[in-house]
């Protein structure tokens, strides 16, 4: 475990020792010690405090009571000051020291949960006009940043470091920010900031959903992730059902595109039950509850949520909960096997998302209407699955697209190219790896699977399936949730592999796959842009997956990748293409998630190879 978990227990353990000398640090009791330490949050002064507790205590006993902390982590060494006799009475010292704004900043900043970032805080913790505060008690929004760098150097906030690429983000000592909701709750303020808290991430969240289907997905998505625990705390208070069932429906792509299927499920139930009222966020919640269901396996569960979206939709005239509706009764058809239905629910749907919502979020519908038709030999199903990728290409959309790429690769496979096949299904899984989502990769990581079979590379396969394997226990769901025919198609490839490998070897296969601990980690492996596996897998040479690139491409690809070898920058092709540079960068990533490329070196060098015509 950490360095800094060590030293702590390690102090727990000498201090304990020091007034009950029969204490240890055991097998059994391990987890509560480090448990312990890790919610005292490593504080020295908690840690002594606490040794004293432990005369009359079991560790696990203090662990259970440390919901109150400041009454239980009293008394200690008499020759210590008396402001270090209590948690309490040193953070009263701190809070003392501090100036009034920065008081009422620490108590409202309180409200976060696991962290926020200074959009939330100045959002969040700042006075408004309409609210009649002001003067020398207010926290002016224009003051935030100030306050907010005044308590890092005070210790009272610590910088939590960035997310990926995000801005930065702080946080509060557990210890430090209960002693704030406590001055919150002593202030008055206490519900006031709890709402403002809900509908930030209420607003973040809807933002997310309605502008899912266009540029920033992987953005959107690890912001929601990194607020999951704010989101668990929004969802918390319930002053107003209508909005948290406002807000379940709006973390529809986090609890699946992000999941986080179980908790939503969880969160779904419970706010429905809660607001029964036939409103428009019920209408919406009940939809985001149907999709869940769905990936989880429950149809029956799907089925019935799904008719009372319908039925509700139909009430309030809202064309895009139809859209929605039609969609899910298109998946569920599928998934039961009722391939034709399937087809006509998706063919309505991409007409009902066309007109509802201005084509993009038809890029779903259309994805799974070529899957179907793929399963029903219908040669149309190339036709919506291409239809899929330039619709997602023209509105910047990624996360379709992907899934876009993986289904014309199953084509391909269906049909006997499996050349073609790996090299689209290996486009949409480096697509898929800026989202780091364990349940797409592990449906990509499937389907890679069994072409990698056909390919006769069993061992590889095997170690593609132990990664999926790996990533649907983490969500808690499967293959055969998708339908019948997906749960053939693993079967038949685990077979093979059983046939070519042994049992044995199967297994081992299995459990090596599924040893990486991420989605995104578990990607590089299968894409050969890892860390080299622990058991050998030859990944297919780059020219392999390249030999297909130029029918990969697009017409506005191959000129970006023209320029691109002639050594311009994304903003000089901008101009020379008159598109604006965020587009290109989309462009210039795609190219290099086709052909697999790390670098633009690498697609300038396969450019010159290929002498492609420039125009």
């Amino acid at each position: 475990m950490p360095g800094a978990n060590r030293e702590t227990s390690e102090l727990l353990r000498d201090r304990a020792t020091a007034v009950r000398p029969d204490f240890r640090v055991t097998d059994s009791n391990w987890d509560a010690v480090t448990r312990l330490c890790a919610d005292l949050d490593g504080l020295p002064l908690a840690i002594e405090l606490t040794a004293f507790r432990l005369r009359t205590l079991s560790v696990e006993q203090v662990v259970n009571r440390l919901a109150d902390r400041f009454t239980l982590l009293t008394g200690g060494s008499r020759t210590v000051r008396p402001r270090q006799r209590t948690l309490r009475a040193l953070i009263d010292w701190s809070y003392e020291l501090c100036s009034p704004a920065e008081r009422l900043l620490w108590n409202r900043l309180s409200v976060f949960a696991g962290g926020f970032g200074l959009d939330a805080a100045e959002e969040v913790c700042a006075d408004r006009s309409d609210e009649g505060v002001a003067g020398d008690e207010g926290v002016p929004a224009h003051e935030v940043l100030d306050l907010l760098d005044r308590l890092v150097a005070k210790s009272v906030v610590l910088p939590a470091g960035h997310e990926g690429q995000g801005p930065p983000r702080y946080r509060l000592l557990e210890t430090i920010r209960q002693y704030g909701q406590e001055r919150l709750a002593e202030s008055g303020e206490e519900e006031r900031l709890l709402r403002r808290h809900r509908d930030f991430h209420l607003t973040l969240a809807e933002r997310t959903a309605d502008n899912w289907y266009g540029p920033g997905q992987e953005e959107a998505l690890a912001r929601l992730r990194v607020e999951h625990p704010n989101l668990l705390a929004a969802l918390g208070h319930d002053d107003d059902p209508q909005a948290t069932l406002a807000l379940t429906a709006a973390l529809r792509f986090h609890w699946c595109a992000g999941g986080f299927l179980g908790e939503g499920r969880r969160q779904l139930e419970r706010a429905l039950a809660a607001a029964p009222e036939p409103t428009p966020a019920r209408a919406r919640a009940l939809c985001a509850a149907s999709w869940v269901a769905l990936l989880q396996g429950d149809h029956a569960a799907a089925d019935q949520w799904l008719a009372e979206a319908g039925q509700l939709g139909e009430q309030q005239d809202d064309p895009v909960v139809g859209a929605h509706v039609m969609s899910f009764r298109g998946s569920l058809a599928a998934f039961q096997g009722r391939l034709e239905e399937a087809v006509g629910l998706y063919e309505h749907a991409v007409a009902a998302h066309m007109a509802a919502e201005g084509g993009a979020s038809a890029v779903f519908p259309l994805f799974q209407l070529a899957v179907a038709r793929i399963s029903l030999r219908d040669p149309r199903a190339v036709e919506a699955g291409r239809q899929a990728v330039a619709l997602a290409e023209a509105h910047g959309e990624r996360w379709g697209r992907a899934h876009a790429l993986l289904t014309l690769g199953y084509d391909a496979q269906e049909r006997g190219d499996l050349e073609e096949s790996l090299a689209l299904m290996r486009a949409g899984l480096a697509i898929e790896r800026g989202f780091s989502e364990p349940l797409s990769a592990a449906l990509m990581l499937e389907t890679l699977a069994w072409a990698t079979a056909l390919r006769g590379e069993y061992e590889r396969a095997g170690l593609l399936l132990g990664a999926a394997r790996g990533l649907w226990r983490d969500i808690g769901t499967g293959i055969s949730a998708f339908g019948p025919l997906m749960a053939e198609a693993h079967a038949r490839c685990e077979q093979s592999i059983v046939r070519a490998l042994g049992p044995e070897a199967y297994e081992r296969a299995l459990v090596i796959g599924g040893g990486h601990d991420s989605p995104g980690r578990t990607i590089d492996h299968a894409l050969g842009t890892g860390t080299p596996a622990p058991a050998p897998v030859q990944a297919p040479a780059p020219a392999q997956a390249q030999a297909q690139a130029p029918s990969i491409l697009s017409g506005r690809e191959r000129e970006v990748a023209a320029l691109v070898a002639m050594g311009m920058s994304n903003r000089q092709i901008a101009a020379e293409l008159t598109l604006s540079p965020r587009t290109v960068d989309f462009h210039v990533g795609n190219i290099r998630a086709k052909l697999g490329f790390g670098s633009r070196a690498q697609v300038a060098v396969w450019w010159a190879r290929q002498e492609p015509p420039t125009s």
